[in-house]
């Protein structure tokens, strides 16, 4: 594969979504968890899309149910959690897995482009994020604990 471009994903609705559909915009592609200590990061999230989608910014959320069983519910509980609880607007997808031989393709491929802390690939939990510029190149890497409001210079330096 050359890019996030070349991938296709399910939205959490079940639709087959190509992400060349989001050629030329910058990416910030995030998985979720609805009972996790990282989820109120969803209100930074939403932030970012609300401040930014207009000039090309796109929040991409992936939940996963990897780490702890933080994501028990489908994909009809975790869409009304989002959008009741946080208000989410952004796109979300449907569940996936981000490690281990399940691993969806997409979450393969970031992990090889933009390693974690001693070089790792293994994503190591809930609310890791990936910078892509317009191009569909990864540009970073972020650590659950990175808060959505820190990538704002970045973000804004891609756009």
């Amino acid at each position: 594969m050359a890019g996030v471009h070349d991938f296709s994903v399910r939205t959490i609705d079940g639709r087959d979504q190509p992400l060349a559909g989001y050629r030329g915009k910058v990416l910030l592609i995030v998985n979720t968890a609805s009972k996790c200590g990282f989820t109120p990061q969803y209100r930074g999230l939403e932030a970012l899309h609300e401040d930014y989608a207009a000039r090309g910014l796109a929040v991409l959320g992936f939940p996963c149910d990897q780490f702890g069983g933080q994501e028990p519910g489908d994909e009809a509980a975790i869409a009304d959690f989002c959008s009741l609880t946080y208000g989410v607007q952004f796109p979300m997808f449907a569940k996936v897995e981000v490690n281990g031989e399940g691993a969806h393709p997409l979450f393969d491929y970031l992990k090889a482009q933009a390693r974690g802390v001693l070089g790792t690939r293994r994503i190591k939990w809930n609310f890791t994020k990936f910078l892509i510029d317009r191009d569909g190149r990864v540009t970073g890497r972020f650590a659950p604990n990175v808060k959505p409001e820190a990538l704002r210079q970045r973000i804004e330096a891609l756009l």
